[in-house]
């Protein structure tokens, strides 16, 4: 009896078993044509997304093995619907497409364009027919207040994502308070607004995570009554925070990027968290000293003492960076031996740091301790030897003068950044050497000179992610084991003394790099005239050496470049045609060589062109017109031979047209579609014709340049519409400065993952150990720049500073007529120059209010008049000019109009005052009324001009007639002059 009952447990046992290892069959068929439903009404039937090729309509088809689809072993039922990325052109969800999955668990319908719910049948009450659902992502719609009801009903949720949607308004307290089961909450990245009222939520008992940040809170924040709350994650929102110390099951808390309007009394409510393991309070406004006795000084905007984080035995990461800290490393904060994480950069630290404090942290992994003031010197024991192992250290300007000695012990790093310092002889290769795990090494900006690599390549092609030697000492040939970093994705040599070829080793052998500068050195021969290997590549800087020859074939296979620079070189022949077959080309830059020939008109049909700086070559011919760009364009062709006409759909393309110093005529084009430009530079040609009134619609410019042309007519009184801001969001701000390289040292920690009962906690909220998303410095990969004429100057703008410079420049023209005095109203422009026209009339007083101008050039004109006493009031006026016109009366004096010397009043005889030494006793001028002056400063009347000028011509001839027709000695001598006069023409003749 016992054996059968063996057999049979053995039997039904080995059943089981066969049962897991088949699997089931096929899904529930209900399901099945469901997903179809569902298919079949979100997708546009012109829609091929290859996502649902795996959704045939087949009953043979298992739909548990379609993609985004998970089913239960057992049961065969739906448990994981992932579809959201898939839905395109829909705006409303009938939820009713959702009620065959009754078992779902987990339902992802994010990154859509859905904008709300329905259900014509149920109602309110849809979404309750999903009764196991528990992990709901709605997070990047379109979704706005109105999915509340809706979302009230799902009782069963333990996770809801809304973030970055369309919901406003106050905290949805009472929207939510039947989710009694919610333990995970998003709402980051709308605009919510108001207080947090999180005391009133007692509903919501299991709430352990809430994040909110890139919201628009303020005010109060009350926590009382949710000490259960493990995760708080509040940035980018407006708040004060007062009762911390209610959240005692608190561990991981993000306050960054806040702007307090309040106290956070760290030792009163912070000590009491007392299960607190990581802590980000970085990006603040948190100033005052960090004294050695550990504790945070009174400030103007918040006051913490260090004292209350030193008592969180259990922290494990700790970020203070991007603050206004000042004073000395706290001494406490090396009694918390638990710690992992530990990032005081960017803030104004001092004194001197030696390492050998920290020998008590033995499981320490990353150390951050930039300094922005520079008055922090970091020290090491050369005996010293640590009993951590660092993944990450940081010590960006800290004073130091040689490399830690106690670097020597460390095996696992990943990250090293020493760049800022005053590291001098040779390149540490043996960090290389020591650390085959080491993705990412910064030593720009030291003085190292000998650059050598180690000789075995095992310990070169683990270097796999970024180095950079930017502005060193180093000298001589690129050494040929670089070809050995097989792996590398961004080298940054540039801002040395390299000097020779580039080896063909590394030419051919770093294959995986992505950035490679090689900007500032002293490298020469042909650029890539053989096929080069990297394939890989998008940015490539050879800018500022001295290369020669034609540009090479080779790049044709570099089919990913996006950024190719190739300025201030010495290349000669032409643009090779070919360039513009680089799919993805976006930015271009060969000035400042010996190139010339024409622009293939081939550049000016690439669709992904965004750049273009070919100026300061011999380039001649026209420019082709260009229509190609998908967001708008930057031409640089300044300092050129160019010739022709502008292109009438030129200037509707482009983001900055910089057309300074060609052989351009004809007028310029009426534009149609001007609306995107903000730097229209067109300096220094023969242009002619009246200055367009479309021009007046830039409602983007800010600088505006049509000075040294041939243009005449009235200067448009309609300019005063264009904005000169200065403000809004161009391409040239991006500046290709940064970018991101992916790399599996940015994974998210598993440091939460076994300390909440929710598995999605530690898997959603990103620990701070993570390394952010490495930020590559892309400087002079394509930078450029702009010239504008300024205070008797010509200064340049890069980028950056480029946004801040509004002026509107017209000089040398054939301009007539008056100044507009609604150009008063410019009050964001910072220069006006109308110098070396025609234009008559007076000063006008409306100018009083460009508060803003820095520089107004009216000389050379014919303006009559006083200067007006209002301009005195234009506080930031550092040039004024109105020499050789006719102004009259007395030199207006006060504020910036006493640093103004004789210069700027030449060529006026009527002027009196200081600073000429003319008196002005007597001056009939300084009392004129204003009528008067008015009278004669009248416009003339042509017409009448004409008429006159007529009358007298024939009053003249007709008098010479009738004189000539009367016997006279006068007449007689007369006629015997042009009778000689015809005889001595005839014999020449003859």
């Amino acid at each position: 009896m016992e054996r059968k009952l063996f057999l049979g447990q053995y039997l039904i046992l080995v059943i089981l078993l066969l049962g897991q290892l088949h699997g089931y069959k096929s899904c529930i068929e209900k399901e099945r044509m469901g997903l179809l439903d569902l298919k079949k009404h979100h997708l546009p039937s012109n829609n091929t997304n290859s996502f649902f090729t795996t959704w045939p309509n087949d009953t043979r088809s298992d739909c548990c093995q379609w993609e985004g689809v998970k089913c239960d072993r057992t049961s065969g039922r739906v448990i994981r619907l992932s579809i959201g990325f898939t839905f395109y052109g829909t705006s409303f969800l009938n939820l009713s497409l959702l009620h065959p999955f009754e078992e779902v668990q987990i339902l992802d319908l994010s990154d859509s364009v859905f904008s709300g719910f329905f259900d014509d049948v149920e109602g309110f009450r849809s979404l309750r027919r999903l009764r196991s659902l528990e992990v709901l992502d709605l997070s990047t719609n379109v979704f706005d207040n109105s999915i509340f009801p809706f979302l009230n009903a799902a009782t069963s949720l333990k996770a809801l994502f809304l973030g970055t949607n369309s919901m406003d308004g106050p905290f949805p307290v009472q929207e939510l308070k039947d989710l009694t089961n919610l333990e995970l909450l998003d709402l980051s990245d709308n605009r919510f607004n108001g207080s947090l009222p999180i005391r009133v939520l007692p509903a919501l008992k299991k709430l352990k995570a809430l994040d909110l940040h890139l919201n628009d809170f303020s005010a109060t924040m009350e926590l009382q009554g949710k000490k259960n709350l493990s995760l708080f994650v509040i940035r980018t929102c407006l708040a004060t925070l007062s009762e911390l110390k209610d959240l005692t099951n608190l561990e991981l808390l993000d306050l960054s990027s806040n702007k307090f309007n309040g106290s956070l009394p760290v030792q009163e409510d912070l000590s009491s968290l007392r299960k607190m393991k990581a802590l980000d309070l970085s990006g603040n406004e948190f100033s005052g000293s960090l004294e050695l006795q550990g504790k945070f000084a009174e400030n103007l905007k918040c006051s913490i003492k260090i004292s209350g984080i030193c008592e969180l035995k259990d922290l494990r990461e700790l970020d203070l960076s991007k603050n206004k800290l000042i004073g000395q490393f706290p001494i406490c904060l090396t009694s918390l031996s638990g710690l992992r994480v530990l990032d005081l950069s960017s803030n104004q630290l001092t004194g001197v740091f030696s390492f050998d404090i920290l020998a008590n942290l033995s499981k320490l992994k990353v150390v951050k301790l930039y300094s922005k003031s520079k008055s922090l010197k970091v020290v090491s024991d050369g005996s010293w030897k640590p009993r951590f192992q660092l993944s990450v250290i940081v010590l960006g300007s800290c004073n130091l003068e040689n490399v830690p000695h106690f670097l020597l012990h460390q095996k696992d790093l990943r990250q090293v950044d020493l760049s800022g310092n005053n590291i001098s002889g040779d390149f540490p290769k043996w960090l290389l050497e020591n650390n085959t795990k080491l993705e990412v090494l910064l030593i720009q900006n030291n003085s190292l000179t000998n650059f050598q690599l180690p000789k075995s390549a095992h310990n070169l092609i683990f270097l796999d992610v970024y180095m950079k030697l930017a502005n060193n000492g180093f000298e001589g040939n690129i050494p040929p084991s670089l070809g050995n970093m097989k792996m590398i994705e961004l080298l940054d040599i540039s801002h040395n003394s390299f000097h020779g070829t580039l080896p063909k080793s590394f030419v051919n052998g770093c294959y995986s790099l992505k950035i490679l500068k090689l900007s500032y050195n002293k490298l020469s021969g042909e650029i890539f005239r053989e096929p080069a290997n990297f394939t890989d590549i998008m940015v490539l800087s050879m800018d500022n050496n001295l290369f020669t020859g034609k540009i090479g074939q080779g790049l044709q296979n570099l089919t990913d470049l996006d950024t190719l620079n190739m300025s201030n070189n010495n290349l000669t022949g032409t643009i090779p045609s070919w360039i513009a077959g680089i799919p993805y080309l976006f930015a271009l830059l060969v000035s400042d060589n010996l190139l010339d020939g024409e622009i293939p008109i081939s550049l000016f049909n690439m669709s992904n062109l965004g750049l273009l700086d070919l100026s300061a070559n011999n380039l001649s011919g026209n420019i082709r017109p260009y229509v190609s760009s998908l967001y708008g364009a930057e031409f640089f062709l300044h300092d050129n031979h160019l010739s022709g006409a502008i292109p009438d759909t030129l200037l509707g393309n482009v983001i900055i047209l910089y057309l300074r110093n060609n052989w351009l005529s004809g007028n310029i084009p009426e534009f149609i579609n001007t609306q995107n430009i903000t730097i229209l530079l067109l300096r220094g040609n023969n242009l002619t014709g009246h200055i367009p009134h479309q021009l007046c619609g830039l409602r983007k410019i800010h600088l505006l340049d049509l000075a040294n042309n041939r243009l005449n007519g009235l200067i448009p009184s309609c300019l005063s519409n264009i904005s000169f801001t200065g403000k809004e969001n161009t391409l040239y701000d991006y500046d290709y400065e940064t970018g991101y390289i992916p790399s599996d040292v940015f994974s998210t920690s598993d440091l939460f993952q076994d300390s909440t009962t929710t598995n999605n906690i530690g898997i959603y909220f990103k620990s701070l150990l993570v390394l952010d998303p490495f930020s590559i410095d892309f400087t002079a990969g394509a930078q450029t720049k702009i010239e504008f004429a300024t205070k008797h100057r010509y200064d340049a703008y890069m980028s950056g500073n480029l946004m801040h410079m509004v002026g509107l420049d017209l000089s040398g023209n054939e301009l007539i007529g008056e100044i507009p005095v609604e150009l008063g109203v410019l009050l964001a422009l910072r220069v006006l120059n109308l110098s070396h026209n025609y234009l008559s009339g007076v000063l006008p007083e409306s100018f009083s209010g460009m508060k803003s101008v820095e520089s107004l050039d009216f000389s050379f004109n014919r303006l009559q008049g006083q200067i007006p006493q209002e301009l005195t009031e234009l506080s930031n006026l550092a040039v004024f000019n109105v020499s050789y016109n006719n102004l009259s009366g007395i030199i207006p004096q006060g504020k910036q109009f006493n640093t103004f010397d004789t210069r700027s009043y030449l060529g006026n005889p009527l002027l009196c005052g200081k600073p000429t030494n003319r008196s002005c006793e007597g001056n009939k001028f300084q009392d004129q009324p204003e009528c008067d002056v008015k009278e004669d400063q009248s416009p003339i009347d042509m017409e009448s001009f004409y008429w006159s000028f007529a009358a007298a011509y024939v009053t003249i001839l007709v008098g010479l007639f009738v004189s000539l027709s009367f016997d006279s000695p006068w007449s007689r001598f007369w006629f015997y002059k042009v009778d000689a006069f015809v005889h001595r023409v005839r014999n020449l003749l003859w």
